[in-house]
């Protein structure tokens, strides 16, 4: 067993996707614990994220609890496979762990959406626009690290430079292509380099306009990261001080029926993309 101070998101998932399977199967932390051959803690550590686990024991659990979703079984011994050091982990104690949960989510998304009320998307964000929206949201960040902030948030967009590139669909606010983070000049050119990321094969970027007539309550920010199965989904809302990961079935159904909601009041990409070259034309 592989220890971890403070578990990832991603690890904390995997045990409480364990921890699933024994309720499931009435089995007491204590019964499963010594079929592993350990104590109810060793359950116990393993079902928080805490201690690492191996693929093969992943198998052994699912076969001891009698699960029969294979598909399942297969993505949580994947799950347990990939606990390798990502780029993020260089970041580890000196930004927020939650920044990197969200690095390692993206990293492993089948497909990511997001909805922006007031910002362009975090990892679309030149580094002019993101140091303006770092030095807003906290004031009083030293250079040190708004230039470690910024580094980090460029870096997500590795995804989109793999062979496979992640589909990702950017829902946003009209709002947000006319605010001026940091000046004018910045804004102009977040707008252009917006503009030729809707030319990326994996990206897809629709526009809710002002002049919607529908009222549609739009979350600050809010991200759905698709994971190998349905079930392995997971919501995270982003404010400026924190960022929350969610993953009950009925928060994922609740944020499938709002981005579903979201698409059908956004233009098409074509509009979009007019109605961005458009703004920029009056910056």
């Amino acid at each position: 067993m592989a220890s971890a101070r403070q578990p990832t998101a991603r690890q904390a998932r995997l045990g409480a996707e364990l921890r699933k399977l024994r309720e499931a199967a009435g089995m007491s932390g204590t019964e499963a614990a010594a079929f592993l051959g350990g104590e109810r803690s060793l359950i116990s550590h393993v079902e928080a994220g805490r201690w690492g686990i191996k693929p093969e024991r992943v198998q052994f659990l699912a076969s001891h609890y009698a699960a029969t979703d294979q598909d399942l079984i297969h993505a949580l011994t994947a799950m347990a496979r990939e606990r390798r050091n990502g780029w993020w982990e260089k970041y580890r104690g000196v930004l927020p762990p939650a920044m990197l949960d969200l690095s390692e989510l993206e990293h492993h998304a089948a497909r990511l959406r997001t909805a922006q009320a007031l910002l362009i998307p975090g990892i679309f964000q030149i580094d002019e626009y993101a140091r303006a929206v770092f030095s807003s949201s906290s004031p009083g960040i030293s250079d040190d690290e708004l230039n470690v902030r910024v580094a980090h948030r460029v870096s997500r967009r590795g995804i989109f430079e793999r062979e496979s590139p992640t589909p990702y669909e950017a829902i946003i606010h009209e709002a947000a292509l006319h605010i001026n983070y940091g000046s004018r000049g910045i804004a102009r050119k977040q707008l252009e380099y917006l503009l030729s990321i809707t030319e990326w094969p994996s990206v897809e970027i629709r526009v809710i306009p002002f002049d919607l007539e529908a009222f549609i309550g739009l979350t600050p920010q809010l991200f759905y990261s698709d994971g190998p199965l349905s079930q392995l989904d997971t919501v995270v809302v982003e404010s400026a001080h924190d960022i929350i990961f969610l993953d009950a079935r009925a928060q994922l159904d609740k944020y499938r029926a709002l981005f579903a909601a979201f698409e059908k009041v956004s233009l098409d990409v074509d509009g979009s993309r007019k109605i961005i070259h458009r703004i920029l034309g009056e910056k």
